[in-house]
């Protein structure tokens, strides 16, 4: 029993330490052709369009409703302790711009686009597309790694940008309708208290966040075998392993933009 368990961690390890030295030599391709090659220009669009527009309505209703559950919450909070809503704005912004924007907007993106981009891939090695292609002469890292790598890391961080400012309309929208605070002193709060480095903070995040999203989708795609089902299993490993590890990324990023002073 003792045996049968040590060789199943000593299986899960080697595989992960596969995946890592397979994931990291992707990584070192996708690099090379960037700097060596000429960019797919409409590829890059293509997929810039797919994985930003196409989530815009995703985002746009997460990160809304995001902002008016806490404003509304936090009002309700603040009015027992303090019999007013304070501050409501304050923490609307902080929330949003430093957490809830950035994570929840790429935990979006990673289950939509994510999904998608996985399936793409993995459906090409499945039915030997990406063969065909060195058969061609088209070498697929640069034809098919390298534009959706640059479409996360453009269309990610505008995505939250825009993500923080629904946002924080919606909870100026509960602000003012359900709490009965002013707009003025609403926005007065996130003048007075909201700095630039606090949206930076949440910003900055997105591009490890993007970064970490494509290299997963790209090497879940590039490993799938076993036909139909086995682009099904990639892509759903490929979605719950980058939820998982925003969520991991976000502790240690933002401990480290903390120490920095971001």
């Amino acid at each position: 029993m003792k045996y049968c368990v040590t060789e199943k961690i000593g299986r899960k390890a080697m595989s992960l330490a596969e995946a890592l030295g397979a994931g990291a030599l992707m990584f070192k391709s996708v690099l090379f052709w960037l700097f060596r090659s000429r960019l797919e220009v409409a590829e890059t669009v293509k997929q810039s369009v797919k994985i930003g527009v196409d989530s815009l309505t995703v985002v746009a209703l997460t990160s809304f409703f995001t902002g008016m559950v806490l404003s509304l919450q936090t009002g309700h909070s603040s009015q027992n302790l303090f019999n007013e809503p304070l501050y409501i704005g304050t923490m609307v912004a902080f929330s949003m711009l430093k957490e809830l924007g950035p994570v929840l907007t790429s935990i979006v993106v990673a289950g939509r686009a994510g999904a998608v981009v996985t399936a793409e891939i993995g459906t090409m090695r499945v039915t030997e597309q990406i063969d065909a292609l060195y058969t061609l002469g088209t070498n697929p890292t640069r034809y098919l790694l390298v534009p959706r790598y640059i479409a996360f890391m453009i269309m990610l961080p505008l995505l939250t940008v825009f993500a923080d400012f629904l946002g924080i309309i919606g909870g100026a929208l509960v602000g003012v309708v359900r709490l009965d605070i002013p707009t003025s002193v609403f926005m007065n709060d996130i003048y007075t208290y909201v700095d630039v480095k606090d949206f930076m903070h949440g910003f900055l995040k997105t591009f490890f966040f993007a970064f970490m999203i494509a290299t997963v989708s790209c090497y879940k795609g590039l490993s799938t075998s076993g036909g139909a089902e086995g682009v099904g299993k990639s892509t759903t490993e490929a979605v719950v392993t980058s939820m998982v590890l925003v969520m991991v990324l976000d502790y240690f990023i933002s401990a480290l933009l903390v120490a920095v002073g971001v």
